[in-house]
């Protein structure tokens, strides 16, 4: 065996020694980010051939984990930007192509007592929530979800850019789905 083949030997089992071990917690963080199993398992396969690359080229990485993270965070930054926002009416569509709103998902208060219950809590829940939201966030999801502003129009209103209002709104979504997965829950087990 030659020098180099020693040394390319070597970095194979240094990259699979790497990916073995940091795989399962990468692969949590991104997840975390990222709803699409797809879109996340892609990340991460991204996340390791640029470790693949780095190390062919003889970059020195000095911490590999935190390297891992932050090429990761990029990755799912990049797949937020090329992906066009939705809002929340336009990715609620029945089965027949008809578009349903927050209105049409809410039980009507006319099913009777305990339709009006539920969307009463329901309501208490989503007001509760949004409330718990930093200022930012709440503006950005009202004014994108409720209101029907583009990212473009709420950056012209605010005068702030597209990209942290992307943020903000990401952030508001990730916390009013933790808050009101307990409730859908419970109402799912009914």
């Amino acid at each position: 065996m030659t020098g180099s083949q020693a040394i390319i030997v070597e970095q194979d089992q240094q990259i699979s020694a790497t990916i073995e071990g940091e795989r399962p917690r990468l692969r949590n963080f991104i997840r975390k980010r990222v709803a699409d199993e797809q879109d996340a398992e892609d990340i991460l396969q991204d996340v390791f051939y640029e470790l693949v690359e780095a190390y062919r080229l003889m970059k020195p990485i000095e911490q590999i984990g935190a390297w891992l993270f932050r090429v990761a965070r990029n990755r799912i930054t990049d797949l937020f930007r090329k992906k066009k926002p939705q809002t929340l009416s336009e990715r609620i569509v029945e089965e027949s192509g008809e578009t349903l709103g927050l209105e049409d998902l809410l039980p009507s208060p006319e099913a009777g007592p305990e339709a009006a219950y539920a969307r009463h809590v329901l309501l208490e829940e989503l007001d509760a929530a949004l409330d718990e939201l930093p200022d930012e966030q709440r503006e950005v999801f009202i004014g994108h979800e409720l209101e029907g502003l583009s990212f473009k129009e709420l950056a012209a209103k605010t005068g702030v850019s597209v990209n942290t209002l992307l943020s903000r709104k990401h952030y508001a979504v990730l916390h009013l789905r933790q808050r009101l997965q307990v409730i859908y829950e419970e109402f799912n087990r009914r």
